[in-house]
């Protein structure tokens, strides 16, 4: 595999410093490196594979002799610099929202569309993490017999919103056992012992910003406009991982046992459902690793052809540094940089 020049656009975040720890593990062909951020951090010194870095402020000159661009702020940071990225010869892999539902800009799971790479026009969208998560999960059943609908419920942990989101967590389960008053920052209300079934503004629909990816990103990963996609997102007081319970509607039936089967050898997937071991997918699991665990395999008894099942994730890895890193390797492995 060819060496190549990366960059990380937003390196000492959270998912910045995942996508170094990542590259580090797959022993990505990285030639030279360039770590990016704003000037709030610049300056910073970072180790990585035994050097030293020191992060840039990004300018609209950072980009010059950049094969791989990973973008890891927000979305209006991304749609002014990755743009000029990639007008200077980068491909951006861009982990915000900002060009998802962009017709000329793929959006790819690599165990699901990874020949969509091919058609980038200088710049690669990774969906959100939930839909990651849920695709990744259901892609095997997809293909066997594809599905007309999902239904969704997902229960996100608090590191979703960031280092403040944990933050807030610790900090009002340490309040409340030191009997004082806790503070809400991050959240709209107590996250401690709570759950808060808000992620994302409200539409005038009544669905979040949040679930409405879910339905849209769907469609596009899985080339299928037709696909009806109802989904409910709830913030949950877990550190790390999110959760989906799905139920989904496919065109010919899928057994219980024909899911396991295919979902045994599945890619990125690993089979956790071993009823009367007490065996199923949790967030404690599948935390700091790529592997979303699936389990609790079940007919779904309202439905004809339809089949319920539960999944797990780690949002900060498979759900966003390790799915942008892994879109690099299919870059690499195509000569498409």
């Amino acid at each position: 595999m060819k060496k190549v020049n990366v960059g990380i656009l937003g390196a000492t975040g959270a998912v910045g410093e995942e996508m170094l720890r990542v590259l580090a593990e797959k022993n990505f062909p990285v030639n030279n490196l360039k770590l990016l951020a704003s000037a709030k951090s610049a300056g910073k010194k970072v180790s990585w594979q035994g050097q030293e870095y020191i992060v840039e402020e990004v300018t609209e000159d950072s980009f010059e002799n950049m094969d791989i661009l990973l973008v890891a702020v927000g979305r209006a940071i991304s749609k002014h610099y990755s743009p000029i990225a990639a007008s200077k010869g980068a491909v951006v892999i861009d982990n915000s929202s900002a060009f998802r539902m962009d017709d000329n800009v793929p959006l790819v799971v690599p165990e699901v569309n990874p020949d969509d790479v091919v058609d980038h026009q200088g710049i690669i969208a990774n969906p959100n993490c939930s839909t990651i998560i849920a695709l990744t999960a259901v892609n095997e059943l997809n293909k066997f017999s594809k599905i007309k609908r999902m239904i969704v419920s997902t229960y996100q942990a608090v590191s979703g919103a960031g280092v403040n989101g944990l933050m807030e967590l610790q900090n009002q389960i340490n309040s409340i056992s030191q009997g004082k008053e806790v503070e809400i920052n991050t959240f709209r209300y107590q996250i401690a012992y709570n759950l808060i079934p808000h992620i994302g503004p409200f539409f005038e629909n009544g669905y979040s910003e949040e679930e409405m990816k879910m339905q849209n990103e769907g469609k596009k990963i899985l080339h299928n406009p037709d696909l009806k996609v109802n989904c409910t997102c709830v913030r949950v007081p877990v550190l790390r991982s999110h959760s989906e319970s799905i139920t989904i509607e496919t065109e010919d039936e899928i057994t219980p046992d024909q899911a396991r089967e295919l979902l045994k050898n599945a890619k990125g997937v690993k089979l956790t459902d071993d009823l009367s071991n007490d065996i199923y997918p949790m967030p404690l699991d599948t935390s700091d690793q790529d592997l979303i665990f699936v389990g609790r395999i079940r007919k779904d008894f309202s439905a004809n052809n339809s089949l319920a099942l539960c999944c797990c994730g780690d949002q900060i890895r498979k759900g966003a540094a390790t799915n942008a890193v892994q879109i690099a390797e299919l870059l690499v492995e195509r000569n498409l940089v």
